[in-house]
């Protein structure tokens, strides 16, 4: 089901210490490079994939996600 309010996740690179932990949470919506840094596949994931989003987000070690949401 849409709510159709926009999600978007923003991640801060210089924050990330490569724990990976967002990877295990919601691996359709991130990833990481070489040298473990995040990478955001999905910028703006499907409501399917919400909740492993917000998931992710709270057990990143680094507070290097965020959301931002609008209508």
């Amino acid at each position: 089901m849409d709510t159709g309010s926009k999600l978007r996740v923003i991640a801060d690179h210089e924050k990330c210490c490569g724990a990976g932990q967002c990877v295990m949470v919601a691996p359709k919506v991130f990833d990481q490079r070489d040298d473990g840094i995040v990478v955001v596949l999905d910028a703006e994931p499907p409501e399917e994939q919400r909740a492993a989003v917000r998931e992710a987000v709270a057990v990143c070690p680094g507070a290097a996600l965020r959301l931002s949401e609008s209508a």
